[in-house]
């Protein structure tokens, strides 16, 4: 892990945020899809690999947005649901957020709906310290499970026991409109979470105009400890968040800009990567613009072994900082250093759209990326039609060494991807269809869970 070499009690402090970090990793596995460096102290159990593929869902649209495997060898999965039939219960009205524990081979232990009679979406979930669970989304509710909405959408951060059962929830936000789209647990056992904001009143000061990268650090008991805006006068949103080895964040987003905290800007018809590093007050370290002139967004970031950073999204430019477009919209991976700069870039895709959406490091040093593909051509081969779950292995240095096309002739986008401790992938994401590698479609869009090996297969 890298540490910064200033004066002997930084230093002191600095090896102690690392010694925290190793115990968390020991007492749990890892953060969420964005967090999951910690995975790498996980040893793979050998060849006797489980892979399995399940829809999960009900008559009306269900999607899976995060997942995370569990200190039992099960997953915990966050996504949203409209139904209340086949294997969901308890809907409150409109979109819920829908948290469902499986065990190894991807039996429902519990599934548990939570919401009030307006709409949440869930799109990040992790285990916490305690054997519970921390999941954070938005909420237009103001009812049923929800109390203390700002207005509009707000950030609502659920923390759960181990049965799934509410301890305690919080709204966050102001009367314009929140929406989180990470969270992960911190090292003094609070948490840390980001997304957008358009408010400036109630819990959000600071905003620069437009949607703003809103991020809050919050107690352990999930009150305020402090918030930040960070962006221009135009719009921002950030995807992903992590707390890095140094005790600070980094955070990874897309941004409209070119004033306020953002300098850089690639100008031209969409909005660039946008990486910022804070400290471990929120205050910013370093921030840069990552694109070329016709539109990224970055999905998810991660601080790799070497203390640099891995991120990850779309890309339709092939100039500015982009090269190697295959055409449309494609997969764009970014390394960078620690203080920012681009080690190395890689496009990949076909000559229709590709979209990341996670991005991990793997032990061997590689990286495995998942998102979905509508192409058949370039980089992919083997998509069933429309959309298709589309896995990508890269090695260190951001060649491929394996791709992979899941899904049948509907639409599916894989929207989360872990290792696991076998050497596997467990990825989850959305199906509406039921044919080639998809069966057992409740109707409308399921969820969808695929348990690969290490190599890709099921």
């Amino acid at each position: 892990m890298f540490i910064k070499l200033y004066d002997g009690g930084l230093i002191m402090k600095q090896y102690i945020v690392v010694i925290l970090f190793l115990v968390c990793a020991l007492l749990y596995n890892g953060c969420d899809q964005d967090s999951s460096f910690l995975d790498i102290t996980q040893n793979a159990a050998g060849n006797n690999q489980i892979t399995w593929l399940r829809n999960y869902g009900g008559s009306n649209t269900d999607r899976a947005s995060s997942i995370q495997q569990t200190r039992d060898g099960g997953y915990i999965v966050a996504g949203t649901t409209t139904s209340n039939d086949g294997d969901v219960s308890g809907n409150h009205g409109g979109d819920d957020y829908w948290v469902v524990k499986l065990d190894g081979s991807g039996n429902i232990q519990w599934q548990k709906c939570l919401g009030g009679s307006d709409d949440e979406g869930a799109y990040s979930i992790q285990q916490t310290v305690d054997g519970g669970y921390i999941v954070a989304g938005y909420t237009k509710s103001n009812d049923g499970d929800v109390s203390g909405n700002h207005g509009a959408g707000d950030y609502w951060v659920v923390k759960l026991d181990g049965s799934g059962n509410i301890q305690w929830q919080k709204c966050l936000g102001g009367s314009n409109g929140e929406g989180a789209y990470s969270i992960q647990q911190t090292v003094d056992g609070g948490y840390i979470v980001a997304g957008y904001t358009y408010s400036n009143n109630g819990d959000v000061t600071g905003n620069h105009g437009g949607g703003d990268f809103w991020v809050v650090k919050l107690y352990s008991n999930g009150n305020i400890q402090w918030q930040k805006c960070l962006g221009g006068s135009l719009d921002e949103g950030a995807y992903s968040i992590q707390q890095t080895s140094d005790g600070g964040y980094i955070v990874a987003g897309y941004t409209f800009s070119n004033d306020g905290d953002v300098t850089g800007y690639h100008v031209g018809s969409g909005g660039d990567y946008w990486v910022v590093k804070l400290d471990s007050n929120g205050n910013r370290e370093w921030r840069t613009c990552l694109g070329g002139s016709n539109g990224e967004g970055a999905y998810s970031i991660q601080q790799t072994r070497d203390g640099g950073y891995i991120v990850a999204g779309y890309t339709a430019s092939n100039d500015g900082d982009v090269t190697g477009n295959r055409g449309g919209g494609d997969f764009w991976v970014v390394k960078l250093y620690y203080t920012g700069v681009i080690h190395w870039q890689k496009c990949f895709g076909g000559s229709l759209d590709e979209r990341v959406a996670s991005i991990q490091q793997t032990r061997d040093g590689g990286y495995i990326v998942a998102g979905y593909t509508a192409s058949n051509d370039g980089d992919v081969t083997g998509n069933h039609g429309a959309w298709d779950f589309w896995i990508v292995k890269l090695d260190g240095s951001g060649n491929i060494q394996w791709q992979k096309c899941l899904g049948g002739s509907g639409n599916e986008a894989a929207n989360s991807i872990q290792q696991t401790r076998d050497g596997g992938y467990i990825i989850a994401g959305a199906t509406n269809y039921s044919d080639g590698d998809v069966t057992g479609n409740h109707g409308g869009h399921d969820s969808w869970i695929v348990k690969l090996d290490a190599n890709g297969n099921f």
